[in-house]
């Protein structure tokens, strides 16, 4: 980062200050914009050379070093939470942790110092790029855009798009009981809500900036439900434990979504969550879908894996029995244990939609 003190923005440059005597002497628009305009670009200029490479990190590199930093979010219920010791809890933080450990294990060298970096949605991809992180793991969902621009391991996680509802309004059971007059939180740019008015054209969207301020209007009634990945629904069904309760979300009717045909009983969406990584550093990729699987086995004494233990402490037994439950019913087509490195699902055809469909 550039030094941004006084003494560094008069003279970052190295150059002397600009003589403006003569320009003066003839006055006028071009003689006011070229006095202006010269320190200000001596002054980028100096500012560029100031910040550093911007090439991206190499996880492996970084944990030899001793510190790695890490991306993730901030303000997550049960994913990533910031907290006030400046400690970091959810299970994407845990997933990363064991992930960096297990690697230097491997390395042979002792366990890095970890930084924590917050990672807003869209700035994911420019972080790993400009090497403002060695890796990203927030709730980062792996799709061919992403993957063109940077390298996932994973997936370490598989959720679905899922409907939060109050505890106490039993009005709400299932998918088309929104369509009963009910309000939907829809948050700005967020294409859930808009899938779920698709299927019923009759709801009601109410939008917001955030899922926290959605979650904050359905707590007082202003809105009836909440769409999104049932893991970030249940981070803050658990946080705010006993007030709401999840439904699940299917496809009533064959339907037509991005020239796609999505077919009746399918989940409104599949998200598998990656670890975002430089584009082109596959020995990294190796080494973190390894640590994965190994997270992924039994402890040593034969009890739950150190993955399962870390899902439930941070999303609530209530959630994780239910799609353990769910995925094991004959015929289910919600899957729940991810398979590190197996991308194939980037590679999978769409089938297309019928014609006359919509």
């Amino acid at each position: 980062m550039a030094d941004t003190s006084p003494t560094t923005r008069r003279h970052a440059s190295g150059h002397p200050p600009v003589d403006t005597t003569a320009l003066r002497k003839r006055p006028g628009r071009r003689t006011i914009a070229l006095a202006v305009f010269l320190p200000v670009c001596a002054l980028f200029v100096s500012l560029l050379a100031g910040c550093g490479s911007t090439e991206p990190k190499n996880l492996l590199d970084s944990i030899r070093s001793g510190e790695v930093v890490l991306g993730t979010k901030f303000d997550q219920p049960g994913l990533g939470i910031y907290n006030p010791d400046k400690s970091m809890s959810g299970f994407d933080p845990a997933v990363s942790t064991y992930v960096v450990n297990h690697i230097a294990d491997s390395l042979g060298v002792a366990h890095p110092k970890i930084s924590w970096r917050e990672t807003p949605s869209a700035r994911r991809e420019a972080m790993i790029e400009h090497g403002e992180v060695d890796m990203i793991a927030a709730t980062y969902s792996i799709n061919e855009n992403r993957a063109k621009k940077v390298d996932f391991g994973g997936p370490y996680l598989i959720t679905y798009q899922g409907l939060m509802v109050r505890k106490s309004d039993e009005s709400i059971q299932n998918l088309p009981d929104l369509g009963k007059g009910k309000k939907l939180c829809s948050v700005t740019g967020s294409t859930s809500a808009q899938n779920v008015k698709a299927q019923l054209p009759n709801i009601e969207l109410q939008e917001y900036d955030s899922y926290s301020a959605c979650v904050e209007a359905l707590r007082r009634g202003k809105v009836d439900a909440l769409t999104t990945d049932e893991s970030i629904l249940a981070g803050y069904s658990n946080f705010w434990k006993g007030e709401f309760r999840l439904v699940e979300m299917t496809y009533l009717k064959d339907a037509c979504v991005k020239k796609a045909l999505k077919a009746a009983g399918t989940p409104f969406s599949t998200e598998r969550y990656g670890i975002g990584l430089a584009k082109g550093d596959s020995e990294s990729v190796n080494k973190v879908n390894e640590a994965l699987d190994s997270m992924l086995k039994p402890s040593a004494d034969n009890g739950p894996s150190p993955w399962i233990s870390a899902l439930r402490e941070s999303l609530g037994d209530d959630y994780v029995n239910e799609i353990q439950q769910r995925a094991e019913k004959p015929g289910s087509k919600f899957a729940f244990t991810p398979k590190p490195g197996d991308l194939a699902f980037l590679e999978s055809k769409s089938t297309p939609c019928p014609a006359g469909l919509k």
